[in-house]
């Protein structure tokens, strides 16, 4: 799980350099084109044709597709503010997911995931701050793309049981490859430069290479106790921001920050307590 965290770190802080040259959709095709190769090829001699085979193609159609908006949405805020600061943003999903649980899934909205969500977008607050004199209506992006974000994730609670996991994993990638030329039509340079042809083949693997360390990581040890490691990927894209683009928040969204990883982290720690006594 700790290395996945990596892997997905690194792989932003190359989209970040890379969405100055290149378009945030060209860039998020590539890779999931380069993922789903990679994930076929390990998976696909394995399975065969089970690796596609679908209970509900509509869930794994409308799954995919939020999956794609908000890595486009994602991208795309990345040229506008640091990295350490959308990724802190994009966190606010599984709180959003808690609250989304009572009406979309049945669950108990319990007082504890209020709290936590009014924590996270009080932290939320404080990084964009809204009014002040740095404000601008870009860094609104990441909050919507933790809204698709946690759309994806209900989807696919909606499909735990249903189908293999590692097929609710592929799909993504694939309604990626088919649907992102269409939508963003003329959207693809060619990288000219070989560190930038090097690093967009470095993202996809990367991202190929993240999502079979999950798949292991689950396959060993549950969720609850995993989802806590995930918060690391803060740390690794704090780090990173400041040693390859020499960015680091200031106290004010360090706090925002704190605030919204920590929300999202008591959210978890106490759903687990039930489970654990």
């Amino acid at each position: 799980m700790l290395l996945a965290t990596v892997c997905f770190g690194c792989l932003d802080t190359m989209s970040k350099y890379l969405v100055a040259y290149y378009p945030a959709s060209s860039l998020v095709w590539v890779r999931y084109v380069l993922q789903t190769v990679v994930m076929a090829a390990i998976f696909l001699p394995r399975m065969g044709m089970r690796l596609v085979r679908t209970t509900s193609p509509g869930v794994q159609l409308v799954r995919g597709l939020m999956l794609v908006l908000s890595s486009v949405v994602f991208v795309m805020a990345l040229n506008y503010m640091q990295i350490a600061e959308v990724a802190s943003i994009v966190f606010l999903a599984p709180i959003i997911v808690a609250l989304a649980g009572g009406p979309l899934l049945g669950e108990r909205v319990s007082t504890r995931t209020w709290f936590a969500l009014a924590g996270g977008f009080i932290g939320v607050l404080l990084i964009i701050r809204p009014g002040g004199n740095a404000f601008t209506w870009w860094a609104l992006l990441p909050l919507g793309c933790a809204f698709f974000f946690a759309g994806y994730q209900i989807l696919t609670r909606k499909l735990a049981g249903r189908d293999d996991p590692i097929t609710t994993l592929f799909y993504p990638g694939l309604i990626a490859c088919l649907v992102v030329p269409p939508v963003f039509p003329g959207a693809f340079n060619i990288p000219t430069q070989p560190l930038h042809l090097a690093m967009i083949s470095a993202i996809g693997i990367l991202g190929a290479v993240g999502h079979f360390l999950l798949i292991r990581a689950h396959g060993h040890a549950p969720a609850s106790l995993l989802a806590p490691l995930g918060y690391t990927q803060l740390l690794v894209v704090l780090t990173l921001g400041w040693l390859v683009f020499g960015q680091l928040p200031d106290g004010i969204a360090l706090t925002g920050i704190a605030l919204i990883a920590g929300s999202g982290l008591l959210l978890i720690l106490a759903s687990r307590r039930p489970a654990l006594s």
